[in-house]
């Protein structure tokens, strides 16, 4: 274990590497964050208006609340695509724009779509076992939910690499889980654990600061209120242009066994050559 862990983190390094080669990457995650709150006040404002929630999760909720699902689940994946995209040109040595990336993503709009309508779907089911007052089901739809998260974390690079479906791109990646298990977790877990930290630390540090800044001047503490919002709205999109280099390196490695330029030292190759 103690192996994949070490692996793993020289994973991390080398896609942060990436990134820092080529921060265009990291303007994907920007756009999809705008489009997010895009579809999130288009579906807000409707159901503030009509009440539809007023008496529960009704027939129209329900429709409402998938749609919604889909819609954000398509703009995610959409622009995790056009990540991925760009990201294997770069680890196959090119030297990728924004177009190239979103050209990937719009050739393999339609299984995106499918894969956006299968996760809407287990998304509400989960949801809705979150929900229960049991504390057993709440604790058997977290555990499904992580599984989910670890299954599907190779979908969109399959999707990107391979002319394939949402079903069997999601077979696919579950599949790979069976060899990647522990870079996957690790990549998963550890860096929503660093970014997390981070998070946290940004936030107490700059309740701090802004607190102090009050005593002397409104305007001040404003202004630096809104840097730690921006400083936290980067931390998100970094983690999130990271998390999309690292699963597509991460897919090269468990089928092509190649080591890239600034990979050759993370002994993945080695890891993950086809047996």
């Amino acid at each position: 274990m103690f192996e994949k862990f070490s692996r793993s983190w020289e994973l991390v390094k080398a896609s942060a590497a990436v990134l820092g080669s080529d921060k265009e990457l990291l303007l994907f995650p920007v756009f999809s964050s705008i489009a997010t709150l895009v579809v999130v006040a288009t579906f807000l404002v409707p159901a503030f208006a009509l009440r539809i929630f007023e008496q529960g999760m009704g027939p129209a909720g329900f429709v409402l609340g998938f749609a919604f699902y889909l819609c954000q689940y398509f703009v995610i994946f959409f622009f995790n695509a056009a990540l991925v995209s760009a990201a294997v040109i770069r680890l196959e040595g090119g030297d990728p724009s924004l177009a190239d990336g979103f050209n990937g993503a719009k050739a393999r709009i339609v299984p995106i779509l499918g894969y956006a309508a299968i996760a809407a779907t287990v998304g509400m089911l989960l949801q809705a076992l979150k929900s229960r007052d049991s504390f057993l089901v709440r604790m058997i739809g977290s555990g499904l939910g992580v599984a989910w998260t670890l299954s599907t974390f190779l979908v969109v690079p399959v999707l990107v690499q391979s002319d394939v479906g949402p079903i069997d791109a999601i077979k696919e990646s579950a599949n790979l889980l069976k060899r990647t298990w522990g870079e996957n977790a690790i990549g998963n877990v550890g860096l929503g654990a660093v970014f997390g930290l981070a998070s946290v630390l940004l936030i107490v540090i700059a309740a701090a600061v802004v607190i102090a800044a009050f005593s002397i001047s409104v305007t001040l503490a404003i202004t630096l209120a809104v840097i730690a919002v921006l400083a936290l709205v980067l931390l998100a999109v970094v983690q999130s242009a990271l998390s999309g280099i690292y699963s597509a390196a991460l897919y090269r490695y468990a089928t092509v066994g190649e080591a890239p330029a600034g990979f050759e030292g993370t002994g993945l190759q080695h890891a993950f050559a086809p047996k």
